[in-house]
C-alpha cells in the first residue's frame, strides 16, 4: 500500500505540474492562481514526506523499489542527494535536538536555524541540477509560470517541513514531556494535521515508530496525549 500512495502522490505532483505549465498564469485569477500555487506546494511537500518515508523503508518491503521512488521523490523535490539524506536522516535519529543531530539548531530563532539548515543541505551538484532543469523548463515555459507552478512551491515546501517537521517538534527548551527522543507532538487535530504536514506535526509518535508510514501516523496519536507540547 505503501508503494502505491508513493506513486499517487508523485503522479499527482507530475500531472499538477505539467497541466499548470502547459495552461500558464497570464489568463487566471490571482486568487485561482494562489489556490494552484497552494496546491503545488503541498503536493511538493509530499513528494518529501514520501522520501522520508522510504528513508524508514516504510514505502515498500521490496528495497529497490522503496529506493528507487525515494529518490524519485527526492530527485522531483528539489534535485536532492537521498543517499545524503539518508545518512544526514540516520544521524538525528541517532541523536535528536543534540549536537550529533545534523538537522538540529541550538537557537529559537526560526530564521537563523533555517538559514542554518538550508546551507547544510545545499550542494553545489544540487544547484547546478536546478539551474539546468529550469532553463530546460524555460525552454516552453515562461519565467512566472516556473516560478509560480515549479521553483516557488518547493521553496514554499521547504518552509512548510522545516516548520512542522523540525523547528517546532525540536525546538528548545526541552523537558521531560518530550520523551527521550527530545520531540514533541504538536497539538491538533486530525484533519489540520494532515492539511499542515501530513501529519508529521505528530513527531513524538514518528521518532517511537519511525517505519509507520505518515498516512498511519495518526493511528499512534491518542485523543488525551501528553500536555505540555505548546512552545510559546
Amino acid at each position: 500500500m505503501g508503494a502505491a500512495i508513493g506513486l499517487v502522490v508523485v503522479g499527482l505532483w507530475f500531472a499538477s505540474g505539467v497541466a499548470l505549465l502547459e495552461r500558464g498564469v497570464h489568463r487566471d485569477a490571482p486568487a485561482l492562481i494562489a489556490a494552484c500555487f497552494a496546491v503545488r506546494a503541498y503536493l511538493t511537500t509530499g513528494l518529501f514526506i514520501t522520501a522520508h518515508d522510504a528513508m524508514h523503508g516504510s514505502v515498500s518491503r521490496t528495497p529497490w523499489l522503496n529506493g528507487l521512488i525515494g529518490r524519485v521523490a527526492c530527485f522531483s523535490f528539489a534535485a536532492m542527494s537521498y543517499a545524503r539524506l539518508v545518512r544526514n536522516h540516520r544521524l538525528h535519529h541517532a541523536s535528536p535536538a543534540t549536537v550529533g543531530d545534523p538537522d538540529y539548531a541550538a537557537t529559537r530563532s526560526f530564521a537563523a536555524w533555517f538559514l542554518r539548515f538550508m546551507a547544510r543541505y545545499t550542494t553545489a551538484t544540487q544547484l547546478v541540477a536546478m539551474a539546468a532543469i529550469y532553463n530546460i523548463l524555460h525552454l516552453r515555459y515562461d519565467d512566472a509560470s516556473l516560478w509560480l507552478y515549479w521553483a516557488g512551491p518547493s521553496l514554499a515546501a521547504s518552509l512548510q517541513l522545516f516548520y512542522f517537521g523540525t523547528y517546532r517538534p525540536h525546538v528548545g527548551p526541552h523537558d521531560a514531556q518530550m520523551g527521550p527522543h527530545r520531540a514533541r507532538t504538536l497539538p491538533s487535530g486530525h484533519a489540520r494535521a494532515m492539511l499542515s504536514c501530513y501529519f508529521f506535526g505528530y513527531h513524538r509518535e514518528h521518532h517511537e515508530s519511525p517505519r509507520t508510514p505518515w498516512w498511519a501516523l495518526w493511528t499512534l496519536k491518542s485523543p488525551a496525549r501528553r500536555p505540555g507540547c505548546d512552545i510559546s
